[in-house]
């Protein structure tokens, strides 16, 4: 499989949620197709069959700083270097673009696979609505 992370890949609305649900997440359908109006930017890769199997994008204000979120590969394409292709090449996307910092969350099992695919771990804080 030729593995080359597009950058503002054409994707359906429903597509991310999809892959959302395929590695156990909520689907969030309501944040699609907002999300691609409202983010600086998002990368994708489709299989041989045209499914979309990776997904992330980096959102701020397009100043100095983004946020990269949901980095996601499709289960049966983990661990084959898509993910860290996909970081990477957001990750050149933020340089070009001329971000200067870019930030995400993750659990700490994930730690590993994020100083491989580029990013210095750091300390920070979460808030959450309390529902």
């Amino acid at each position: 499989m030729k593995q080359e992370i597009i950058i503002n890949l054409p994707i359906v609305a429903d597509e991310v949620p999809n892959l959302r649900e395929m590695v156990g997440w909520d689907g969030r359908y309501s944040d699609y197709p907002t999300l691609f109006e409202r983010c600086n930017f998002w990368a994708g890769l489709r299989d041989e069959e045209n499914k979309l199997i990776a997904f992330g994008y980096v959102a701020g204000m397009g100043l100095q700083h983004g946020y990269m979120e949901d980095i996601i590969v499709h289960p049966k394409f983990q661990k084959k270097g898509i993910g860290e292709s996909l970081v990477r090449k957001l990750l050149q996307e933020a340089e070009r673009v001329g971000l200067e910092i870019v930030t995400l969350t993750y659990d700490s099992k994930h730690t590993s696979f994020y100083i491989r695919s580029g990013l210095t771990p750091c300390s920070g804080g979460l808030w959450r609505r309390k529902d």
